[in-house]
């Protein structure tokens, strides 16, 4: 990677999708922006699996939607069920959009796609750089940093936007709260091959006394790969086959896997920025907001937030009022704060433990998705395409 220039108009902290994207906005505009990340390579794993509608939108402007459409798998319904008893689907099929239904698709490819085309706008990513300071004042930020050597250096940028994820230190040294609580539960996360007694052609939320668990189709030569993701109360550091198998077992009976991909472990919270600016610095994605992975809300908002950000930043720059970049929290937070609230709503419910509690959740499901009005507004709320 070349040497870090010692100023750039605006530095991206973090290179995961929210970054890439602010990167390519900035750099379409002609804007001089300089990303950095502390890892030496980008995702090699799927992490985050869902595009959402709204989100592909956004992609599509930057010409990129094409190709990630043809790497992943269009997945047109979202499935509840408790046990073996589906409860309600939710289908994508009647949104007004390019894109009626999820994309499946590992992070690792989408945030590929985003680099290739960062490169292509003449930009790049400078690894592994750690950022250890951020201070801002009047005229500009400058961001101190160490490299993978333990040398050290700084850049000073007239905007600095951190996309540098939940333990982001732009926030912390912007003195910006982050308001919220976390889950009790532990969250195991695992790419598996397996036998899964429903089609791929589904999201499914499991519902259950033990936790909640999501089940996606992924895109691979055989039609057997599958992310799961699900709540336990202490999850072990490095899942297994036979953990994975335990709690589907419980969960989903008829479900069989045949090989751990990977996994891994992680917890929850939810938390929102107590505000998304402290002067020339802005926060974006992760960084700004996190929330539980129920509906596969959290990569799109951070996207979105980007797209946004990434237009108003080259407008200010290009010579509009500074006071522009005002209306980007004013817009965004309140859609971070929705989210948040939505995949509150929907951890709650999936992890209710008492049997009256789930017997009376589920005859609601089943009562309200008969309703295609409600199926609708459910189906236009996953896909963020109210978030304009």
């Amino acid at each position: 990677m070349s040497e870090i220039p010692a100023s750039a108009s605006v530095v991206v902290v973090g290179a995961g999708p929210t970054g890439l994207t602010a990167a390519v906005m900035l750099a379409d505009a002609d804007i001089d922006v300089v990303v950095l990340d502390g890892l030496a390579e980008g995702a090699n794993t799927s992490r985050a699996v869902a595009l959402h509608a709204r989100t592909l939108e956004v992609l599509r402007e930057l010409g990129i939607a094409d190709e990630l459409h043809d790497r992943g798998l269009e997945v047109p319904r979202f499935t509840l069920r408790d046990g073996g008893h589906r409860l309600g689907t939710i289908s994508f099929a009647g949104l007004d959009t390019h894109y009626p239904y999820v994309l499946s698709l590992g992070q690792q490819i989408t945030e590929s796609v985003l680099l290739t085309r960062l490169r292509k706008a003449g930009g790049d990513v400078h690894r592994p750089y750690r950022v250890t300071a951020v201070r801002g004042d009047d005229t500009g930020v400058t961001v101190e940093y160490t490299d993978a050597a333990g040398g050290s250096g700084s850049i000073r940028a007239d905007y600095v936007i951190g996309a540098d994820g939940m333990h982001s230190v732009v926030r912390d040294q912007a003195g910006i709260g982050f308001t919220g609580d976390t889950y009790p539960e532990s969250f195991v996360l695992a790419d598996v091959r397996m036998d899964w007694p429903d089609s791929r052609d589904q999201l499914t939320l499991q519902l259950s006394r033990e936790g909640i668990t999501v089940i996606a189709p992924l895109p691979d030569e055989t039609p057997d790969r599958f992310r799961v993701v699900a709540t336990v109360d202490r999850a072990p550091e490095h899942p297994t086959l036979a953990d994975i198998q335990a709690i589907l077992d419980a969960r989903r009976p008829g479900a069989r896997i045949r090989e751990l991909l990977w996994s891994s472990r992680f917890r929850v919270h939810h938390r929102v920025a107590e505000t998304y600016r402290a002067g020339r610095i802005l926060l974006a994605g992760d960084a700004a907001h996190v929330h539980s992975p129920a509906g596969g809300q959290g990569m799109n908002t951070g996207i979105q937030d980007a797209a946004l950000l990434g237009t108003l930043l080259a407008l200010v720059l290009g010579g509009e009022s500074p006071d522009l970049l005002d209306t980007y929290e004013s817009r965004r937070r309140p859609i971070a704060l929705g989210v948040v609230a939505l995949t509150d709503r929907m951890t709650t419910m999936a992890t209710l433990r008492s049997r009256p509690a789930r017997t009376v959740r589920n005859a609601a499901i089943r009562l309200l998705t008969h309703i295609p009005a409600v199926r609708h507004r459910i189906a236009y709320q996953l896909s963020e395409l109210s978030n304009h």
